[in-house]
Order: C-alpha cells, then sequence, then structure tokens
C-alpha cells in the first residue's frame, strides 16, 4: 500500500487557524478540504436557515400544488417507494407527513424476485389490486420508466416521480418528475441530494403552500423533527455529505438521537446502537442501514416501511427483532458468496482492472455488499452478479476518481437494464453476454482510469505527533461530522511510535495494541482484520490511524483505529 501526502503550505494554515479561531490540525484539515475563512464557518456551524429555497428545484412547486388538491381533495394515492434505504425513509416520510394532513397514502415496495428493480409493470399491478388512485407517486425510481408512467397515465392516473438517479436518454414525456439531475444545469441546486433529501425539500415546499392558504395543520407541523428519517436515508446512500446532505445529516442524526419514532428506537435497540451516545454516520452504515436493506434483500422491503410509519411499539419490536434476523441471514449468505469471489479474483482475475464475477448459485440480494467488500479490497471497481430467472442481475461498487455511470455508458449494449450513481450501480444482462461484458468492463474502467489502478493509495491527511492525540484534538474533530461521501475521515500519519508490549490478537483475526506518546501516557489502539500483519516490538514504526471514542462498560476512552503500518526510518 502506497502513503501519499501532499503538504499544504503553513501559511495557508496558519492564516486559516488565526481567521477561523480554530487549532492548526483542523485548520490543515480544512485547508485541504479548499474551504476558506466564510465557508468554513458554514461548513463547522451548519444550520437548518443554510437550506435554500425548495422552490428553487425544478418541479418541486408544480408537485406540491398537486399534493395539495390531493389534500384538499381527500384523494386516494399509492406510493412505490424503492427497497434501499433511501426509498424505504422516502417513502415512510412521505407517508407520515401526508398521514398529518388527512390522507392515507397506501405504499408499496417492490420485491426484488418477483418485481425487479424500480417501477416494474408487475409492482404496479400489484400496488393496483387494491384499486385505482387518483395519484401515484414513485420515489427513488422511475426516471427511466417511460412505458410504466404512460401506462399509468393511460389508466387516467395521474404520476408524480421523485428520483436522483440519473437519466439514461430523454426525460419523462408524462407525469410531474422531480430530478435534478435531469432537469439542472452543471452543478445546478440538489444534484448532490438522495430521493429522501429531494422529498423533504418536496414536503417542505408543500408546508409552505398549505401556509399560504392558512391551512392551520401546516403551522402546527413541525418538518424538522422528520429529519432523523433524511438522516438515515441520506448516510446510506453514500451521497456526498457536503452542501444541504451536511446539513440534513448532521441535525437528523441529532434528532436521531431523541426519537419519539416507536420503529426507530425498536431498531436502534436491537442493533445494540445505544441512545446515551452519540449517533454517528458508522452507526447508520454498519448498524441501522443493513438491517433496513436486509428485508429487501431477503424478504420484503414493505415490512421496513411499517416499521418506520407504525405507532405500535409491541409491533415495532417485533419487526425489528425480524430485521435483526433476515440482516443475521444476510451476513451468513454474504460471507459464503465473499469468501468465493475472492478466490474467483486472485485465481483468474488478478490482472483485471475491472472486475465482474458471475455464479448462478449467488443470491442477487446480497452482491452488492459482496460487490463493496472486493472493491475494497482490490481496490477496483467490480460487479457481482447472481442469476435471477434467465438473467445474470447484480450489483457494482467503485473506487474514488471512477464513475460506474460513465463507465456503463461505454459497454450498455450488453446490459439489459442498468441505473444507479457514480459510486454504486445495479445490472441485469442475459447470462450469456457476461464474457463480453466482462472484457468491455475491465477496458472502459482502464480508459476512464487513465493508468495503472493496482497499487491500492492510502492518502494521508495530516501527520501529527502521538502527544497530540488528546481530547482537545477529539473535539476538534467532532466539529467535522458526519464523515461520508465527500467529507472522509480524517487518517492520521503518527511517525516513530514504538509498541512495548506484543499486540493481543482476539477472535484470530484482529489484534489490539499499546503505545505512549512520549510523556509516559498510554495510548490504546485496535485493528481489525490484521491478526496475520503484526507490527514488531520495540522497533520504530509509523502508523496510519483514524481517532474515535470507544465506550465500553460506562466509559468513554480515546482509541486509535490502525488502517495500516509501515517500518519507521530508523529501524
Amino acid at each position: 500500500m502506497r502513503w501519499i501526502y501532499h503538504p499544504v503550505p503553513p501559511a495557508e494554515i496558519e492564516e486559516l487557524s488565526r481567521r477561523a479561531g480554530v487549532g492548526p490540525v483542523l485548520a490543515e484539515l480544512l485547508t485541504r478540504s479548499r474551504l476558506g475563512k466564510s465557508t468554513a464557518d458554514t461548513f463547522l456551524r451548519p444550520v437548518l436557515a443554510g437550506l435554500s429555497d425548495p422552490f428553487t428545484l425544478p418541479n418541486v412547486a408544480v408537485a406540491a400544488a398537486r399534493l395539495r388538491d390531493a389534500i384538499a381533495r381527500k384523494e386516494d394515492l399509492i406510493v412505490l417507494g424503492d427497497y434501499d434505504v433511501d426509498g424505504v425513509t422516502s417513502t415512510a416520510l412521505f407517508v407520515t407527513v401526508l398521514r398529518r394532513f388527512g390522507l392515507n397514502p397506501r405504499f408499496v415496495v417492490p420485491r426484488r424476485a418477483e418485481d425487479g428493480y424500480g417501477l416494474s409493470r408487475s409492482a404496479i399491478d400489484r400496488a393496483l389490486e387494491g384499486g385505482k388512485p387518483a395519484l401515484f407517486v414513485a420515489l427513488d425510481c422511475g426516471t427511466n420508466s417511460h412505458a410504466e408512467v404512460e401506462y399509468l397515465t393511460g389508466l387516467g392516473i395521474e404520476v408524480i416521480v421523485v428520483d436522483h438517479h440519473r437519466s439514461k436518454d430523454q426525460t419523462l414525456r408524462q407525469g410531474i418528475l422531480v430530478n435534478p439531475h435531469v432537469q439542472a444545469e452543471g452543478e445546478g441546486e440538489g444534484r448532490d441530494l438522495c430521493t429522501v433529501g429531494l422529498v423533504f425539500k418536496l414536503m417542505h415546499g408543500l408546508l409552505k403552500q398549505l401556509r399560504q392558504d392558512g391551512h392551520p395543520q401546516a403551522f402546527e407541523f413541525k418538518l424538522r423533527d422528520h429529519l432523523d428519517l433524511v438522516a438515515l436515508g441520506t448516510v446510506a446512500d453514500l451521497v456526498p455529505l457536503v452542501g444541504e446532505n451536511r446539513i440534513l445529516a448532521r441535525h437528523g442524526l441529532r434528532i436521531m438521537q431523541e426519537t419519539r419514532r416507536p420503529g426507530l428506537r425498536a431498531l436502534m435497540e436491537v442493533a445494540g446502537v445505544k441512545a446515551d451516545q452519540e449517533i454517528t454516520a458508522v452507526d447508520v452504515s454498519y448498524r441501522l442501514g443493513p438491517r433496513i436493506n436486509a428485508s429487501g434483500r431477503l424478504a420484503d422491503a414493505a415490512l421496513s416501511v411499517e416499521l418506520l410509519v407504525s405507532e405500535d411499539s409491541r409491533f415495532c419490536y417485533d419487526v425489528a427483532r425480524q430485521l435483526d434476523l433476515c440482516n443475521r441471514e444476510r451476513q451468513d449468505i454474504e460471507r459464503q458468496i465473499t469468501e468465493k469471489a475472492e478466490k474467483l479474483v486472485e485465481a483468474e482475475f488478478a490482472a483485471a482492472e475491472g472486475i465482474v464475477l458471475f455464479d448462478e448459485a449467488w443470491h442477487p440480494g446480497v452482491v452488492g455488499i459482496v460487490a463493496g467488500r472486493v472493491t475494497r479490497k482490490y481496490n477496483r471497481p467490480c460487479i457481482i452478479l447472481g442469476q435471477e430467472g434467465e438473467f445474470a442481475k447484480g450489483s457494482g461498487r467503485s473506487i474514488d476518481g471512477i464513475s460506474l455511470v460513465d463507465v456503463l455508458g461505454t459497454c450498455r449494449e450488453h446490459l439489459a437494464a442498468w441505473g444507479g450513481h457514480p459510486m454504486a450501480v445495479g445490472v441485469s444482462l442475459a447470462k450469456d453476454r457476461v464474457p463480453a461484458f466482462r472484457k468491455d468492463f475491465a477496458a472502459a474502467v482502464r480508459h476512464h482510469a487513465g493508468g495503472d489502478i493496482a497499487e491500492q493509495r492510502l492518502e494521508i491527511s495530516t501527520w501529527i505527533e502521538a502527544g497530540q492525540i488528546r481530547e482537545a484534538l477529539m473535539s476538534d474533530l467532532d466539529s467535522l461530522h458526519p464523515f461520508g461521501q465527500g467529507n472522509p475521515e480524517p487518517l492520521f500519519g503518527v511517525r516513530g511510535v514504538v509498541l512495548r508490549q506484543p499486540p493481543e490478537v482476539f477472535k484470530e483475526q484482529h489484534f489490539r495494541f499499546w503505545c505512549d506518546d512520549g510523556d509516559g501516557r498510554r495510548l490504546a489502539g485496535v485493528a481489525w482484520k490484521m491478526a496475520r500483519r503484526l507490527p514488531p516490538v520495540g522497533s520504530p514504526i509509523d502508523l496510519a490511524v483514524e481517532l474515535h471514542w470507544n465506550h465500553f462498560n460506562g466509559r468513554k476512552t480515546l482509541q486509535l483505529e490502525l488502517v495500516d503500518w509501515r517500518a519507521g526510518p530508523d529501524s
């Protein structure tokens, strides 16, 4: 692994430190992010007042007006949301708000095995079994569903699509589409928002219109109380946590901390997310999100929507436990597929710039997670495919700097269906096209990479002394939360660390270690899945670490989380 550090001019660090009133380490991190004094203030102190007028987003005013009419006429609505966390939270937010205004929207979530992805005809027909509504709303899907939207409008049903996926060709000819990727120019307003963020903006617009009408309920309703759902979907969907996403996620995680939503509290309990500890993006990414996703991967994602909209605590705890069991099953399946996928890579595709793996026995519902693991381990874009009917179907994940949307655009002739965003996509193709697609995918990745990407790079954010690792630094880091796409967690380099006792291996895969800061103060650290590569005792080494708080037995202690180590210059 190649360590890379690009020094920031000391004068720039000193200037920002003085003008923004922050320490030198935080000033370097902010300078590296190209944040000046004014933008640094906004970044460190994101406020809800910083959100833009929702009506600056194309078609939000039109869509909100149509919903306002539905409320006035007490119309029947159907909501169809995708089965991932973004789709589930979008559906839950939409349904929750409209219920407060006297409507009772029916909702349906595509069943992965039966309906496939998005606004499919089979999902629509299932949704219409309870009767034809006046309005059909598609969330986190539908941008490219021309035939399906025309089918609905042909039945006399009006359609609203709220989605953040990119259009493959032309925009929808019918219905109301809210999608900044399709309608905004360049880096226009809202292009980083995922669907639950767009639904939040739409609901904000609806409230503004209802308040203009003097609707009494609109003045009592506090949309900010539902930012817990927005944060959940935004963090889980891997959109950049900058700009408005940062505002929504930062405030939403705080509201999640005190949420009164029975379903979310139950989910937090089964996931081991403690209400008395600060909830972070990591909790969403690795504890809450996977459990919500598990129902869509292995069962019916409508269960997750029911969990988030229900007011019945007993029901919510029962559902949360079901999701936890689904997640455990998903983990077992994923572990088996990952082991086989890694063996395939090392045996047959070690030299490929882009990796495509297919096995008829692999469950299409978990291959996206496996794709993420393979991508991280080998530092290459990867698509993992299982079998669904006559098709090879699966998901892809990418690395920084390579957009899967661009890559797939150059080899789309092999695909029956595909969609997503730069870091994550879903694809479907005939099984006999897999070999040709594999070849063209690798060539497209090579072209877009512009060079060799085989060697994994480790970007050091800043070098610090062990003695600087104290609560004051942790306080500065807290102001940078939440970390995620577009705002990566800082990786600190620490030179010349000497371990005075052997690392302690646990669970055969991980190890704990201890070092001192040069002043006799002991620092504790942990290394995940690195037990086969233990650092030496008594010799200087350099560490690449993240800094976290560790909560255990009611105590909060500072902990180094080792990402990599290398021999020091004097060893």
